[in-house]
C-alpha cells in the first residue's frame, strides 16, 4: 500500500517537533512504533502518550502548511459565529470552531487542521471559503464549554432517596464517559503546561470554579459546566484511588500520570463543603523543581551559613516559615547535597512530595498511630547520621528531636513562625529546656517566597522619594538615581508582570551573645537584635537589596513579609 498524503503529513510534523526541541529521536522513534503497531495516527500516539504537549503539536501544524495558531483571546466571547448553520455537537466531535466571518471568507480553528473533511464540510454548510487556523486543544476546549454549554439532563427515575452504593455506581459511570475524562485530562495537562503549582476546583450553588496558582497567587480560569461538578470529582478520585462514595469526609490520595513526556506526580486532597466537595491538587513536577540554593534565589552568605552549619557531625538545624515558603525544597537541596554512601539519611515526612535518589524517606500515616514521633523513635535505632523531620508539630516530637542530637545524629526539620529568633520561643513554648536548646540548635534559618519579576517586561523608574525614606534606601546602595522596577505584564508572564519566585531569607547563628539570652530567657525580639548587632541580615532588608537589585518589587515583598515583622 503507497503512502498517502497524510502519512506525508505526519512524517513531515515528526520531523518538526525534533526540528524545534518538542521531542527527542528515540521519543518519536516509539511514538511511530506505537502508531503503527495499533493503526492509529502519529500525532494522535504522541498526544495520548504525552510524549509532547499539546501547543507543541500546534506549533509544528503551523509551521507545516504556514498558518497561524489562535490566540486564546481571539475566540468568540458571548455569542457563536453562524450557529444557525453549524450545530454544537457538529463542532465538538470536528474539534473545530469559526472564529469569524464575514461575506468573503470564514476562520475555522481546528485542533486538527490536517483533518480536510471539516473544513470542506464548514464551507458547504456555510456557503464561505474557509481559512484555516490552528486550535490549542485546551483553549478550543474552553471555548466550546462557554459558547456551547451541554444541556443537564434530569433522570425521572432518579430516586433521590437511593443507596449510596447505587449513587456512587451512577457517579462512577458518569465519571467514566469520554467527556468527563478529557476535561480533566485538560484541566490537568493546563496546569502543568502553564507550570501552575496547584488546581482549586470549587463547587458553588451557581457554578464550578476553578483556579490555578501561580507563584503562589490564584488565578481563576475559565470554568466547566456547574452540572459536571460531581462527576469530575468522581474522575479525579478514580484517578487518585480513593472511595468515590465516601462524600462526607476530607480524603488525600495520589496520582501519577504522564504530561509532555515527563511522568508528574499529583497530591489529591478533597474536602466536603457546603455545595459539594472541594478538590485540590497539587503539581510535584521533579523536572520543574531545582534543588539548587543559588538558582532558588538565597543569597550568597545564606548559603554558606546554611552549608556551614549542615557539615556540623550532629545538632539541629531548623527552616522555619508559613505554609508555601519553600522550606521542604531547601531542606531537600541540602540532603541531597550531603547525601553519600558513607551517610545514612532518613526522613519522616508528611506527606513526601518528592522521592530522592538513595535517601530513605518515610510517610506519617497518623491513622496506624506512625506519627513523627513514633517514627522518630524507631528511626534512631537504625542509627542513621542525618535525619530529617518534615515539620515539629509538638512536644513529643520536639524533645525526641532534641535528644537524637544530643547522641550524635544531624537533625533537620521545620517550624511554622515568621522569624528565624522566633523559633527558639516556640521551641520553649513546646518545652525544650533553655541548657538543651543552646547545646543542640546549630542554625536556624527563616524564608520566604516572593514572585520575581518577568525579565521580559519588567520597567525600572526612580524610586519616589516617600519610598526612599520610608525604606531607607539611600542608606542601602550608592546608585543615584536610586531605580526601582515594576511589574508590566506580557504574554510571557500572563500579563501578571511576575515570572518564577526566588527565595530571601535571614540565618541566625548560635553564638555566644545568643546563648546568654536564650539562658536568660529573652523573648524573640531581643534576641533578633542581638543577632543583627551580631551581623545578621534581617529578612525583609534581604527582600529590599532584591527589589533593588530589579529581581521583585516593594510591593510583593510587603505582601509576603510586613515592613515590621
Amino acid at each position: 500500500m503507497g503512502t498517502t498524503v497524510i502519512d506525508q503529513e505526519l512524517d513531515a510534523v515528526g520531523e518538526i517537533l525534533l526540528r524545534q526541541g518538542h521531542c527527542a529521536p528515540r521519543t518519536l522513534e516509539r511514538a511511530r512504533r506505537v502508531a503503527a503497531e495499533s493503526d492509529q495516527r502519529l500525532d494522535a500516539v504522541l498526544i495520548q502518550l504525552g510524549l509532547v504537549s499539546e501547543r507543541g503539536l500546534a506549533e509544528a501544524y503551523a509551521s507545516l502548511l504556514s498558518i497561524p495558531i489562535t490566540a486564546a483571546d481571539r475566540y468568540p466571547r458571548i455569542e457563536p459565529v453562524l450557529p444557525d448553520r453549524l450545530s454544537a455537537g457538529f463542532l465538538r466531535h470536528a474539534r473545530a470552531m469559526p472564529i469569524s466571518a464575514n461575506d468573503q471568507t470564514l476562520v475555522l480553528a481546528a485542533a486538527d487542521p490536517l483533518d480536510r473533511f471539516t473544513q470542506s464540510a464548514v464551507a458547504v454548510a456555510t456557503g464561505l471559503p474557509v481559512r484555516l487556523e490552528v486550535a490549542v486543544p485546551i483553549e478550543l476546549e474552553t471555548a466550546l464549554n462557554r459558547l456551547y454549554p451541554e444541556e443537564t439532563q434530569a433522570d425521572p427515575n432518579a430516586d433521590a432517596d437511593a443507596p449510596l452504593e447505587e449513587d456512587a455506581e451512577r457517579l462512577k459511570d458518569l465519571a467514566s464517559e469520554a467527556p468527563v475524562i478529557r476535561l480533566v485530562n485538560l484541566l490537568i495537562t493546563r496546569a502543568v503546561e502553564t507550570q501552575a503549582s496547584d488546581i482549586h476546583i470549587e463547587p458553588f450553588e451557581d457554578r464550578l470554579r476553578v483556579r490555578y496558582r501561580y507563584d503562589g497567587v490564584l488565578h481563576e480560569a475559565e470554568p466547566p459546566p456547574r452540572h459536571l461538578a460531581a462527576a469530575i470529582t468522581s474522575r479525579i478520585k478514580i484517578m487518585a484511588r480513593l472511595d468515590i462514595a465516601e462524600r462526607r469526609m476530607p480524603q488525600d490520595g495520589r496520582i501519577k500520570m504522564a504530561v509532555r513526556g515527563q511522568d508528574v506526580d499529583f497530591r489529591v486532597s478533597t474536602i466536603p463543603s457546603l455545595h459539594g466537595e472541594t478538590v485540590v491538587l497539587r503539581i510535584l513536577d521533579r523536572t520543574a523543581v531545582v534543588f539548587d540554593y543559588a538558582r532558588l534565589g538565597l543569597a550568597p552568605r545564606v548559603i554558606r551559613k546554611l552549608e556551614t552549619s549542615l557539615e556540623l557531625p550532629n545538632g539541629i538545624v531548623l527552616v522555619t516559615g508559613p505554609t508555601g515558603s519553600g522550606k521542604t525544597t531547601t531542606l531537600y537541596t541540602g540532603l541531597l547535597a550531603l547525601n553519600a554512601v558513607t551517610r545514612k539519611i532518613v526522613t519522616v515526612e508528611d506527606p513526601i512530595e518528592y522521592q530522592l535518589q538513595g535517601i530513605n524517606q518515610i510517610q506519617v500515616r497518623a491513622q496506624i498511630d506512625l506519627t513523627f514521633a513514633s517514627l522518630l523513635r524507631s528511626i534512631l535505632r537504625q542509627d542513621p547520621d542525618v535525619i530529617m523531620v518534615g515539620e515539629i508539630r509538638d512536644g513529643e516530637t520536639a524533645q525526641i528531636a532534641v535528644q537524637a542530637a544530643l547522641t550524635g545524629h544531624l537533625v533537620l526539620s521545620t517550624l511554622h513562625t515568621n522569624s528565624a529568633a522566633a523559633a527558639v520561643t516556640r521551641l520553649r513554648d513546646m518545652g525544650v529546656e533553655d541548657y538543651l536548646l543552646t547545646a543542640v540548635l546549630r542554625g536556624i534559618m527563616a524564608q520566604r517566597l516572593v514572585r520575581r519579576l518577568c525579565p521580559d517586561c519588567r520597567r525600572a523608574e526612580p524610586a519616589p522619594a516617600a519610598l526612599i525614606e520610608r525604606f531607607g534606601l539611600d542608606r542601602r546602595t550608592t546608585d543615584r538615581p536610586i531605580m526601582l522596577s515594576h511589574a508590566v505584564g506580557c504574554a510571557a508572564c500572563r500579563q501578571t508582570g511576575y515570572r518564577g519566585r526566588t527565595a530571601i531569607a535571614e540565618f541566625l547563628d548560635l553564638g555566644p551573645e545568643i546563648e546568654r539570652l536564650i539562658f536568660a530567657r529573652a523573648d524573640h525580639a531581643t534576641i533578633e537584635r542581638a543577632a543583627v548587632a551580631a551581623g545578621m541580615e534581617l529578612m525583609f532588608d534581604a527582600g529590599l537589596a532584591a527589589a533593588l537589585a530589579g529581581d521583585t518589587t516593594i510591593e510583593e515583598l510587603t505582601r509576603s513579609i510586613r515592613a515590621d515583622a
